[in-house]
C-alpha cells in the first residue's frame, strides 16, 4: 500500500487497523467534540501518532488510518476535514487547513473492468510549511504544494504547486506570486 502499488483494501491487517481507528474517531467526533481542543491531545496522539502534541483538530475529522499522516509543529485542522491516507500525507509546520478540506492520497483505476476488481493504490500528498488551505479545497492524489502557499477556498488542486504562490479555481491555477 505505502509503496504505491495496487492492492485490495479489504485484507485482515487493514481491517484491524481501521477497527482500531474508527472507535477513536467516533469518540473524537461525538463525546469529545465539545471539549477544548487541547484536551483532546491524548486521543489525537492515538489517531495521528505521527503528528506532534499541539496539533489542533476541530471535530468532526475523518481519515482512513491516521498513521500515514505526519505533521510539523503548529498545525491547525478546522471542522469537517477528511484525509484519505492510503498513501502518506505530509503536512509541514505552521499550516492552517480550513473547514471542509479534503485531502486524497488514494486513487482507483480509470478502466471500469479493472476498477471492478476492487484494487486501489496510494499516491502521496505533501503540503509545505507555512501554507493556508482555504475552506472546502480539495487536494488530489500525488500532489505536492510548496512552502508558503495559499490555496483559495473551493479550489481543486490537480497539479503540483511551487513555493510562494496563491492558487484558485477548478482546476486550481496560480493566480498570484506571493514573493
Amino acid at each position: 500500500m505505502l509503496a504505491g502499488e495496487p492492492f485490495k483494501p479489504w485484507v485482515a491487517e487493514l481491517d484491524e487497523d481501521r477497527a482500531f481507528l474508527q472507535p477513536r474517531l467516533h469518540l473524537l467526533n461525538s463525546e469529545r467534540a465539545g471539549v477544548p481542543l487541547r484536551e483532546n491531545e491524548d486521543l489525537l496522539a492515538e489517531i495521528l501518532p505521527n503528528c506532534p502534541r499541539g496539533t489542533l483538530v476541530r471535530p468532526p475529522f475523518y481519515c482512513d488510518y491516521g498513521y500515514n499522516i505526519s505533521c510539523g509543529e503548529r498545525v491547525f485542522i478546522n471542522y469537517n476535514c477528511t484525509i484519505l491516507d492510503v498513501g502518506k500525507v505530509r503536512i509541514g509546520s505552521n499550516v492552517l487547513i480550513g473547514p471542509g478540506v479534503q485531502i486524497y492520497a488514494v486513487t482507483h483505476p480509470i478502466d471500469a473492468d479493472e476498477r471492478r476488481t476492487g484494487i486501489e493504490w496510494g499516491e502521496d500528498v505533501t503540503i509545505g510549511d507555512d501554507c493556508w488551505i482555504g475552506g472546502s479545497a480539495v487536494i488530489c492524489p500525488g500532489i505536492t504544494i510548496g512552502n508558503r502557499c495559499v490555496i483559495a477556498a473551493g479550489a481543486v488542486v490537480t497539479k503540483d504547486l511551487p513555493d510562494d504562490v496563491m492558487a484558485a479555481g477548478v482546476p486550481a491555477r496560480i493566480v498570484k506570486r506571493l514573493r
